[in-house]
């Protein structure tokens, strides 16, 4: 008889437990389910919001570090919502002229992404740490290529850069297309910081290149068109700083001593037109492609219902 109230304990336990965790996955759910967002007939959930974040840190892994990645998203995050309405206004248009996306573009989309880690596995558990599976990648690429294709057709394809634009654009900022000075150099490297000593000794006080490699084991390498701004400030002070014909170092870089002879300086110049048109035609186009596209949805936006909803 004793035995019957602790199983009605236990019982009554097990109920009390299963309540609970449902209780806790009903609220996980509600949380999930809220809209955050409506945009004409469609809702945005948390849960979309929260896919939508996810996504984005999986494109852009295999750019960044972990700790890099989670700066740039946390720096994302406060206009996620905002982008994701702008997404869904032009999703709603280019379903409006029932635009279609070629599967295989989605697929060689995926392959992209998934070569940005070191296995398929690696990729699978990335996507299940952020709680998503393959299929909502597919998706997410095909909205992304849907919109792709709305834009081309409806801002991209009107935009005109005439060949008078690159050139004014060329003549009014001459400062934006100067070559720098560029210097050639010749590059020894050793592993033992003593020998590198020795070799540069020899080297300033006109000793043999040849008889010195046979003695020191090294080899000469040739390095053109440096360029100061491009290398490190330590670097770049040592190494142009020189004269024709002069040598600059030993200088540490990573495990390794180098010694470095300047064998050629090409001043400054200013590039041609010719050089730089493409440039400039590029950067026209992308000027106009913004402000054409910000100005396109912002008509989109103007003619639709949009209601952000606070938590």
């Amino acid at each position: 008889m004793d035995k019957i109230p602790n199983i009605v304990l236990c019982l009554l336990l097990t109920v009390f437990i299963i309540c609970c965790g449902s209780a806790i996955s009903r609220d996980q759910l509600y949380a999930q389910e809220k809209i955050v967002a409506i945009v004409n007939s469609d809702v945005i959930t948390q849960k979309d919001l929260n896919d939508f974040i996810n996504f984005t840190r999986v494109q852009m892994a295999g750019d960044y570090k972990e700790e890099e990645l989670k700066e740039k998203i946390e720096a994302l995050k406060s206009d996620l919502l905002n982008k994701l309405i702008d997404d869904r206004i032009i999703l709603q248009e280019a379903k409006r002229d029932k635009i279609k996306v070629d599967e295989d573009k989605i697929k060689a989309k995926v392959s992209e992404i998934k070569s940005r880690y070191p296995s398929e596995t690696g990729f699978q558990q990335a996507l299940s740490l952020q709680g998503l599976v393959q299929a909502d990648v597919e998706n997410r690429i095909r909205e992304q290529l849907l919109m792709y294709d709305i834009i081309e057709a409806k801002v991209k394809s009107r935009i005109v850069v005439n060949p008078a634009e690159v050139t004014d654009f060329y003549q009014k900022n001459p400062r934006e297309f100067i070559l720098s000075e560029q210097r050639d150099f010749e590059s020894i490297a050793l592993e033992d910081s003593v020998a590198a000593g020795q070799v540069a000794a020899g080297l300033k006080r006109g000793q043999d290149l040849g008889e010195l490699a046979q003695k020191y084991s090294f080899s000469v390498d040739t390095l053109g068109g440096v360029v100061a701004e491009e290398l490190k400030k330590e670097l770049s002070e040592a190494l142009f700083k020189i004269k024709l014909g002069e040598f600059a170092g030993p200088i540490k870089i990573e495990d390794k001593y180098y010694i470095f002879k300047l064998n050629k300086i090409t001043p400054p110049r200013a590039k041609q037109l010719s050089e730089v048109q493409d440039r400039i035609y590029g950067f026209l186009l992308e000027k106009k492609m913004q402000e054409d596209l910000a100005r396109w949805l912002d008509e989109l936006k103007s003619r639709a219902y949009i209601k952000i909803i606070q938590s």
